[in-house]
């Protein structure tokens, strides 16, 4: 079993919460960049991280990385790495491209070079003219900034926020690797109790109520390297295998899901049933300002309306100076909000403890961190 290098992408702002799960999961010698987790494995970190990592967004096979300013420089230099090492004779592959400050800016050209590149390279080696492309499938992907061009191929297929539960949604859902994210990166753990009062379609519950209980989130799903000779089929049954031990079924867990809206709530009851976690999630249809909070030392993490539709900020602004005069009175508890809105913190009445740069999609979003004192030791 050879060494291979991987990437990890992740979404913008998200890079140290990636790393700290590769870094949990076995893997060091790692290299952070601007939307990507770079580090060594060998194959049967395929498998692992695919179907453990909760934030990344996919898992690329790193094929090689060089400087190409012509289109010559890269065909040649593409056509010189070892794509039959994983390309099969009867493969189907494809290729994907971006291209960012740099002399090559024509993604379609490239794509093509690279294609010709590749067919050429795997034409010499398997001695044919022809190929039926009717094997596993492979996305190749060239993508170049600043002139340094990156090949690599997908392992993971579609993105990794689709865990297999999400029967239906409501409207602008959050992604659940952010939504998982989120939980990650708060004071929550399964000790406490965790409410969401916006909770939608479910997603930051059922992300938290998975961490809880460990269950990996690429449990229920397949994903595109599984059909590759050299990922062998025995180390996809073995992680699974492995992945269905460590839930920790008896544990129980305090979360609270709410909503104004009573069919997202029929939605959030039915995706929490597909993951198996709806019996640790109490699903209540209800406004934020009627919630009745007694515990001590709970968390709350929520992903509220931003009013980004004509008509509606007013009404918004109304919500989040409402929300701010019921949780402020929560002095133990640790308080997360996500929104797009840049005057979140004036109309709450209180500043964040911190505030992080993160994207939901493509809006620019804040998370909103407020932290509330450590619960006393029994």
């Amino acid at each position: 079993m050879g060494q291979i290098e991987l990437i990890a992408t992740s979404t913008f702002g998200l890079e140290s919460v990636v790393k700290r799960e590769v870094l949990k999961l076995g893997y060091e010698d790692i290299k952070v960049e601007n939307g990507k987790v770079n580090f060594k494995a060998d194959e049967k970190a395929i498998p692992k991280l695919n179907i453990w990592l909760r934030t990344a967004d996919r898992v690329l096979l790193k094929m090689g990385e060089f400087k190409a300013t012509t289109f010559e420089e890269l065909f040649e230099k593409t056509k010189d790495l070892p794509w039959e090492d994983w390309i099969t004779e009867d493969g189907e592959f494809t290729v994907v491209g971006k291209a960012v400050d740099s002399k090559l800016m024509s993604v379609p050209d490239c794509q093509a070079i690279v294609k010709k590149a590749v067919v050429e390279k795997l034409r010499t080696k398997y001695n044919v003219d022809w190929f039926k492309e009717t094997g596993a499938k492979f996305t190749i992907q060239v993508s170049i900034l600043k002139d340094i061009a990156t090949l690599t191929i997908d392992t993971s297929g579609e993105g990794l926020h689709k865990r297999g539960y999400r029967l239906d949604s409501v409207e602008a859902p959050i992604k659940e690797t952010l939504a998982a994210a989120l939980v990650q990166l708060s004071f929550w753990n399964h000790e406490r109790i965790l409410i969401d009062p916006f909770c939608g379609s479910g997603t930051i519950p059922i992300e938290a109520a998975m961490i809880g209980k460990n269950i990996a989130p690429g449990i229920q799903r397949n994903f595109a390297s599984e059909n590759w000779p050299r990922v062998k089929e025995e180390y996809w049954k073995e992680e699974r295998i492995s992945a269905r031990k460590a839930i920790l079924q008896d544990r129980e867990l305090n979360i609270v899901a709410t909503d104004i809206d009573e069919n997202a709530i029929e939605i959030a009851k039915e995706n929490a049933f597909e993951i198996g976690v709806d019996d640790c999630i109490e699903f209540n249809t209800k406004d934020v300002l009627d919630l009745n909070i007694k515990e001590e030392y709970g968390v709350i993490i929520s992903n509220p309306p931003y009013g980004e539709r004509i008509g509606e900020k007013k009404e918004v602004e109304k919500l989040y100076r409402e929300m701010g005069k019921k949780f402020n009175k929560l002095d133990t508890w640790s308080i997360y909000i996500l929104t797009s809105n840049t005057e979140f913190e004036k109309l709450y009445g209180k500043k964040a403890s911190r505030r992080r740069k993160l994207y939901n999609g493509r809006i620019r979003v804040d998370y909103y961190q407020y932290y509330g004192p450590r619960p006393s030791k029994k």
